[in-house]
């Protein structure tokens, strides 16, 4: 598969999907399965990209590399079933083989943040997308300041990847913070949704980057709540989402305001889609 360097764009045109075998599945949640894909040739990805994934007889989508980037020899992808396609990614079974093909736009800015504070703030299953530079920044631990990883979702049942999580805790490098928006009497974590835990963090909003993935009104308030703090508008970055077909930049699906989401991002600079970002009808 074509290697793709961090920071540049993927493959400039479409490609006939490539058939890959299911290695391994695990099962995050009831609804979010992880695949582990095997390739005969080492894949190259940046942080924040995707693959377009077919499966053969019913369709493609479009799902965020959720893998280690330093690990060219699987292809990891988390999916959450909510459509026909989606729905048969997550039941797939090892040896199966389903065709992939990318990567796919923009990355994540870990060059561009080394020396700064990098505040990592997910939502739901919008901690896939972030997972692949989490593992980057730290890999490359002293390049950075204060790491830290805000993630929230719908319960205590829906937490992903509650290993590393724990693993990641246990480094003593990096602040985690883990917020539901319920839980029963037997959670003795917070409660509330993601936004509220940046008061009671501590980085430097002027040497601060940004990272920001989840459901779009989170990611709205997030922003506003960050904008709050004195981060500046084009030191935060998120990652968008919409229905795409091509990903790259033909069909016209993904379109958002005067970019496309698959060719333009998924990852965009804030200040960049400020004036479009929070209209409903774009």
């Amino acid at each position: 598969m074509t290697p793709v360097q961090e920071g540049r764009a993927g493959p400039a045109g479409w490609s006939a999907p490539q058939p890959l075998r299911v290695a391994r599945v695990r099962r995050e949640t009831a609804d979010v399965t992880t695949l582990d894909l095997t390739t005969a040739s080492p894949f190259a990805f940046a942080a924040g990209q995707f693959n377009m994934l077919y499966v053969f007889g019913l369709g493609e989508v479009a799902i965020s590399i959720s893998g280690d980037p330093a690990k060219e020899d699987r292809i990891v992808h988390t999916v959450r079933a909510v459509g026909a396609v989606s729905g048969a990614l997550a039941r797939l079974r090892r040896d199966k083989v389903i065709g992939v093909r990318g990567p796919y736009g923009s990355c994540w800015p870990l060059a561009e943040a080394e020396g700064s504070d990098v505040v990592i703030i997910a939502g739901g299953l919008g901690v896939a997308p972030l997972r692949p530079a989490i593992y980057r920044l730290l890999a490359r631990r002293q390049h950075y300041g204060r790491i830290i990883l805000l993630y929230g979702a719908r319960g205590p049942a829906e937490i992903l990847y509650r290993r590393e999580l724990e693993a990641w805790r246990r480094r003593l490098d990096v602040d985690i913070e883990v917020t539901v928006d319920h839980a029963g009497a037997d959670w003795c974590g917070n409660v509330g949704v993601v936004p509220v835990l940046l008061p009671r963090i501590s980085f430097d909003p002027q040497h601060t980057v940004a990272l920001v993935c989840g459901p779009e009104i989170m990611m709205r308030f997030t922003i506003a709540a960050l904008r709050d703090r004195g981060v500046a508008a084009d030191r935060i970055y998120l990652s968008m989402e919409r229905n795409m077909k091509c990903a790259v930049g033909l069909c016209g699906r993904c379109q958002f305001g005067p970019t496309f989401v698959c060719r333009d991002g998924p990852v965009f600079r804030f200040d960049r889609i400020a004036s479009v970002f929070g209209i409903r009808e774009i």
